[in-house]
């Protein structure tokens, strides 16, 4: 009796052997919300998973819908990270509860201290320059100074503006305000204002095909707006010009990425972070939209470092997102839609 029912124990532990040794074994996966475009991500998705063997599966949206997904299915959700444009976002993100922290000397050393939340929940990947672009046929570069100087009645109707309801234009008056504080940035949204050649126009290549046909003479636009514009046409009369030299510095914001709080492959993700902060991702992550690289030890695309090098604003982006409410109501006060 003891014999046989050795040998159905011996049957059955080799029957599930077998299971196991026919059964495909997982491949460890991330999955990833953005709101970056798939012609933009793809490409470095794709490099990581031939480099690490991870997978990367994504869904990609704009930036409200993916915040309003990730409250939604709270600790359900199957993202492991969000990848967003714009710090005001990603500290919106933090401020939900969205995201958690990540301890990573590799994130430590690839991305400067401005271009990451101080307290590590999100990180800078690119680089956005929102600077001043001029025609060259209607303006000397000499005649430039600062986003301050816009303000000034020497640029009465001869200014154009991306609408205030962009994120960018809110960034960059919240920057301000940290900066100025609100009676003095409220006077030079103001001065704004009072010197715009039309009506606040729907986006930076709007702007940028005003300026070039003349309507007006300058404008305030990230600089791959430019950089699109200009591959397509080298002949406009376009130029870049880097404001506030002398003090501050050129207004910059990021895209980046945070690991979500309830996500399934903290690991994996935060690998993908890292990598997408490395030397063999980052001209792959910038170079896709005519960004900057964020890690300062990897150089521009040469298109891109042709415009010139400039002095970034050296003020953490966080104030980009704890001043976003303040600059909205202060752009409505001002006038400015």
């Amino acid at each position: 009796m003891l014999s046989q029912i050795k040998s159905h124990f011996s049957i059955a532990f080799f029957f599930l052997l077998s299971i196991v040794a026919v059964c495909p074994v997982h491949a460890e996966e991330v999955v990833v919300y953005s709101a970056r475009i798939e012609q933009l991500i793809k490409p470095m998705f794709d490099a990581f998973t031939k480099e690490t063997g991870i997978k990367v599966k994504y869904t990609t949206d704009n930036e409200g819908a993916l915040l309003a997904r990730l409250e939604a299915e709270g600790k359900n959700t199957p993202a492991d990270m969000l990848i967003t444009a714009d710090a005001g976002n990603l500290w919106a993100a933090s401020q939900a509860g969205l995201l958690k922290p990540v301890k990573s000397e590799v994130l430590e050393s690839n991305i400067p201290a401005h271009l990451r939340d101080p307290a590590n929940e999100w990180f800078g990947l690119s680089i956005r320059a929102r600077t001043l672009i001029y025609n060259t046929k209607k303006v000397k570069p000499e005649e430039l100074s600062t986003y301050e100087d816009l303000a000034d009645p020497k640029w009465r109707k001869r200014l154009c503006l991306r609408t205030s309801k962009k994120v960018y234009n809110q960034s960059l008056v919240a920057m301000m305000i940290a900066e100025h504080g609100e009676a003095k940035t409220e006077e030079i949204v103001k001065g704004w204002v009072a010197n715009l050649a039309t009506d606040p126009l729907s986006d930076d290549t709007r702007a940028l095909e005003f300026v070039a046909a003349g309507k007006c003479d300058v404008t305030i636009v990230n600089t791959y707006y430019f950089g699109r514009l200009m591959s397509k046409d080298p002949k406009l009369p376009l130029a870049v010009f880097w404001p506030n030299q002398n003090d501050g510095g050129v207004h910059v914001n990021i895209s980046g990425a945070g690991v979500t709080r309830h996500g399934r492959h903290e690991a994996a993700a935060i690998k993908l972070l890292e990598f997408l902060s490395s030397d063999k991702a980052q001209n792959l992550f910038a170079d896709v939209n005519m960004e900057y690289p964020v890690n300062p030890k990897i150089a521009a695309d040469p298109f891109v470092a042709a415009w010139g090098e400039f002095k970034q604003n050296p003020m953490n982006l966080a104030k980009a997102g704890e001043l976003q409410t303040a600059a909205v109501k202060l752009m409505d006060r001002a006038g400015y839609r």
